[in-house]
This record gives C-alpha cells, structure tokens and sequence, in this order.
C-alpha cells in the first residue's frame, strides 16, 4: 500500500471527451508522455512500452463514459503498480488528474523526480492538444 501520494493535475483547453479520446489510446503515448516510455508495442491485445528499465506492460480501464484512465503498469519485475487518472471536464475546457503513489521503499528524491516526470508528460499532453486545435 502507498504511504503518499500526490495529485498532478494540467488544465487542457480542449473538450474532456476530446482529450479522453487521445489520452486512452496507448498509441499516442510516446508522443505525449516519453516519461513512461519511448515507444509501444501491442501484442495480441496486450500493451507494452519500452522504457530504461526495460519493457512493461500497460493497461487502461475498460473504456467510460467518466472519463476514468486508470491504468497499471507492470514492471519487468512483474510488480503491477496502480496509476489513478482522471479527464474531468470544465466547460468547454476540462483538467487532467494523475494521482501518484509513492511506492515502499522509495526515497525522497525518487519521488519528487517521478512527481517532474509525471508533470512533465501532463504539459506535453496539454501542448499536444492545444496546438493541433483538435484531436492529434
């Protein structure tokens, strides 16, 4: 069980199902969030990025209509870890929440620095939809 967690969250000047639209198809990851992974891979339904560690695997929830993205990544130990995500909307606008645990054991350091990383993939995703004006 996490002993901390932390809410990141990026307003996107896009619709909410717009945004959930892209950010659910694990395709666009690399573009968006290079702080998982460099690239993905599916292989018969099963999602995998490739990341310094090496490969993990990736999974999304059943697609809703409430905008959940929670996912789970498993690492090359085969740990799964939990990832809280959330599109909610705000008018015509909505805010992306990522919520992330710190896992046992993990120091200080490595927790602020996956709190950047995390942020960091939240403004790409920003930048990415905001500068097409559409889905991209």
């Amino acid at each position: 069980m996490a002993s901390e967690s932390r809410q990141l969250s990026e307003r996107i000047d896009r619709p909410a199902t717009e945004v959930y639209e892209y950010a659910s198809n694990p395709a666009n990851l690399p573009r968006w969030a290079p702080g998982l992974g460099s690239s993905v891979e599916n292989v018969d339904g099963q999602w995998y990025v490739e990341t310094t560690t090496g490969r993990v695997g990736f999974a999304f929830v059943p697609r809703n209509e409430f905008g959940v993205l929670d996912h789970d990544v498993t690492l090359p130990s085969g740990e799964t870890v939990y990832n809280p995500m959330r599109v909610i909307r705000d008018g015509s606008a909505c805010e992306v929440v990522f919520t992330l645990r710190r896992l046992p054991g993990m120091s200080d350091e490595d927790f602020a620095r996956d709190a950047q990383l995390v942020a960091a993939d939240l403004t790409r995703l920003k930048h990415v939809l905001e500068s097409t004006g559409r889905e991209a």
